[in-house]
């Protein structure tokens, strides 16, 4: 199965944007499933995090981790690299998502590999990497559960860490059923479907020549990979087959062992409610061979990688250093801004037509590519705050987003009638006087169009308000008399 595109499909972004957003709102199956599990998401992260000693401290020093990693990001990735290959690793720099899939697809066709096995990487999403290695020759099986579901339906992903959070129990085990030939009984439950879906991966992972990961931090200190997982996919797909690639974003350095253990505190309470993920990995180089002529050595390993590489991908990250939107790389990928948006639970991921979805994604996303395809995504917020409310270093999402909208680029292609609205009212905005007039004549239009205090039907292109609710008519008196009034009389 091939990633998500990295760019719309439609030649009309917006209408695309639009078109997913209407097909996503109008489906109650879809809205129940993701309404149901971001909920109980976002409640087990709230009880956690409630029980957490110190957890606002936790957060605040969290967030200073990742303002000074990626303030230094430079010194800490080359730290990191030269670490990581003095343990034996070997370490490729791609500036783009070419340069990425080129580097493993090399590898892949020079060490003779024919299966692949991948645990759950964003970053693999984003370079479309399933897509080049099936081109070259090589099959590609998914093993994390949800992605592995993904692929056997040609879906993709449609959360950060659940990718299947659209999906509900009976569709999985229809899709076993028809897919892998599963009986009543290999499906009847969740435990059986895991356990069918445990069988069916066994021997992939014996008979796979690479394993390829992601990793959700790298510590510049060690040249050490932690990676996090709930599913013992993640293990063997970085032990069984004799090369490990690791995909890691620029931005996922820690500078040491003592901050990655801030990092994973936070990291699993904000992800799925867990004061640690059942697999917390942390590699450091490919095993250690003994010699010839010395076959005892202390600290050998009989089992691991014989090769280790770690691909650092940088694909428009370095083009944010340093700029308004550089606080959205201190993000650790927990996804809990997705499962507390009011947005995103309405029309879940496939809506944002981006690997990242959700107000992260709505921001990231114009960040990393042409903001003049994804102009529609910063909008895609009501600016509630919940996302920076929740976010385990306090990113202040919806001051990203303002930053995006506010963009010349973003402007420019807003409708006329709309760039024309807004220049009347910035213009009525600088004259008290044009101001009051304007709320006057408004309060009188509307109490016009009403009936019982409420506008049924908009005309134009704000008719899309009154599609789905009422308007208020606008109030006689301003505020601003209002409290005049108020103080006259005390």
């Amino acid at each position: 199965m091939s990633a998500r595109p990295a760019s719309p499909a439609s030649d009309d972004p917006r209408a695309a944007f639009h078109g997913r957003v209407t097909a996503a709102v109008g489906d109650l199956r879809l809205r129940h499933a993701v309404e149901d599990a971001t909920n109980r998401l976002d409640t087990a992260r709230q009880r956690e995090m409630d029980l957490l000693p110190g957890a606002d401290a936790l957060r605040d020093r969290a967030r200073q981790i990742r303002a000074h990693t990626i303030g230094m990001l430079d010194r800490y990735l080359v730290q990191f690299a030269d670490a990581a290959e003095r343990h034996g690793a070997h370490v490729f720099w791609a500036d783009t998502a070419a340069d990425a899939n080129r580097y493993v697809t090399d590898l892949a066709r020079a060490r003779g590999v024919r299966l692949a096995v991948k645990s759950k990487s964003m970053v693999s999403e984003e370079l479309e990497l399933n897509q080049a290695l099936e081109a070259a020759g090589v099959r590609v099986v998914e093993t994390d559960l949800g992605e592995f579901v993904v692929q056997l339906s040609g879906d993709h992903p449609s959360h950060i860490i659940a990718p299947i959070v659209h999906r509900t129990r009976d569709e999985v085990a229809d899709l076993f059923q028809q897919k892998l030939n599963a009986s009543d009984d290999e499906v009847s439950d969740i435990p059986a479907i895991t356990a069918f879906a445990r069988r069916t991966l066994r021997q992939e992972f014996l008979a796979a020549d690479m394993g390829i990961s992601g990793a959700n931090f790298a510590v510049a200190e060690t040249g050490s990979l932690s990676i996090v997982t709930n599913e013992g996919n993640g293990r063997l797909t970085t032990s069984a087959p004799r090369l490990h690639v690791a995909l890691v974003g620029i931005e996922r350095v820690v500078p040491r062992v003592e901050d990655l253990g801030v990092m994973l505190q936070l990291l699993a309470r904000s992800a799925t409610g867990q004061k640690l993920s059942v697999y917390t990995n942390i590699i450091t180089g490919p095993r250690r061979r003994s010699s010839s002529d010395a076959p005892a050595q202390v600290g050998a390993e009989p089992d691991g990688p014989d090769e280790l590489h770690v691909v650092l991908v940088d694909n428009g990250r370095s083009r944010i250093l340093g700029g308004e939107l550089a606080e959205i790389l201190y993000c650790i990928r927990c996804g809990a801004c997705l499962n507390a948006c009011p947005v995103y639970r309405t029309i879940g991921g496939h809506a944002y037509g981006s690997v990242y979805p959700g107000p992260v994604g709505s921001v990231l996303t114009p960040a990393l590519h042409r903001i003049e395809d994804w102009s529609e995504l910063p909008h895609a917020s009501s600016l509630c705050g919940k996302c920076r409310e929740v976010c385990p270093v306090r990113i202040d999402i919806p001051r990203l987003l303002l930053s995006l909208r506010a963009d010349r680029r973003s402007v420019a292609l807003a409708p006329r009638w709309l760039r024309t609205a807004m220049g009347l009212y910035a213009s009525a905005a600088e004259r008290p006087w044009l101001f009051r007039t304007g709320g006057r004549l408004a309060s009188l239009g509307t109490r016009l169009l009403a009936r019982n205090g409420w506008i049924k039907r908009l005309p134009g292109p704000v008719s899309a308000w009154t599609d789905h609710r009422d308007f208020p008519v606008v109030a006689r008196r301003s505020f601003t008399d209002l409290w005049r009034q108020r103080g006259r009389s005390q």
